[in-house]
């Protein structure tokens, strides 16, 4: 079986870790997969969203400790070749997770620990199973968040809030993460799938030029002044009035029915 499994619901694709025996522990070749996943999701003009989630009971719970207990893989002797490549930035999925235009949801069906978190806290949106739990429990594996945890925690909480998380190390459910804000949303499980799916399908339906404008103004917000900013958020807004979308938002506004955006 495939190590990520790939599946398009129209213009959403849903990228599944799929090694649902070891609640989907990530390998160096499983990163490899992922990137260039990832990469083939921002590119491909018929998905406008993107969903990650995992096989099975679990989101991901980090590196295979096995392989690592063993000197193989990712935490072993194998960094030295096939799992350093996760750490140039070129490679490093969530550095491309970063990158992306296209709007991604992370839908954490089961537990997200180690790189797991690190890889959900990348994503746009994160919408959890109250199945779920979040294991931010670096310091007692004697590690650091190395995934991007260190970069958006504080972002995310604030400096305080990120430390408790971080330092302490507890686990978190589903209704504790939202009352961080660490999820947007925690549904029961039953209910989960759908929640997903009508998220990514309202998104998707909305003009992906627009959406992926905002990332990309979100994140380039994250280092620029305002002043600087406001130029760049000017220009993009002038380029997109010359759209068809924005004609067509327009036009299905007077005319009181719903708008089909073609992403030009």
């Amino acid at each position: 079986m495939p190590e990520i499994t790939i599946e398009d619901r129209g213009p959403v694709r849903w990228l599944t870790l799929n090694r649902p025996e070891v609640m989907n522990a990530i390998t160096s070749e499983m990163l490899a997969l992922l990137n260039t996943e990832l990469k083939n999701a921002d590119d491909d003009n018929g998905v406008r969203v993107l969903v990650i989630t995992g096989a099975g009971r679990g989101f991901c719970t980090g590196l295979d400790l096995k392989q690592a207990a063993a000197g193989e893989g990712i935490g072993g002797s194998g960094l030295a070749n096939a799992g350093a490549r996760h750490y140039s930035t070129r490679e490093i999925c969530t550095v491309t997770l970063q990158r992306m235009d296209k709007p991604v949801i992370a839908a954490i069906n089961g537990p997200a620990a180690g790189y797991g978190l690190d890889l959900a806290l990348g994503c746009d949106l994160r919408i959890m199973s109250d199945a779920a739990v979040l294991m931010p429990g670096f310091a007692r594996m004697g590690v650091i968040p190395e995934s991007g945890g260190t970069w958006y925690l504080p972002r995310l909480l604030g400096w305080a809030k990120a430390c408790e998380v971080a330092m302490l190390g507890d686990n978190l459910s589903a209704e504790q993460s939202e009352g961080y804000g660490l999820v947007n949303k925690a549904v029961p499980a039953e209910e989960f799938d759908a929640v997903v799916g009508e998220w990514a399908n309202k998104i998707a339906g909305n003009a992906p030029l627009a959406i992926q404008e905002m990332k990309r103004l979100f994140r380039h917000g994250l280092t620029q002044d305002f002043e600087s900013h406001s130029h760049h958020v000017l220009m993009s807004v002038l380029n997109l009035f010359k759209s068809e979308d924005f004609k067509e938002g327009v036009q299905s506004f007077v005319t009181r029915r719903a708008p089909e955006f073609k992403g030009k």
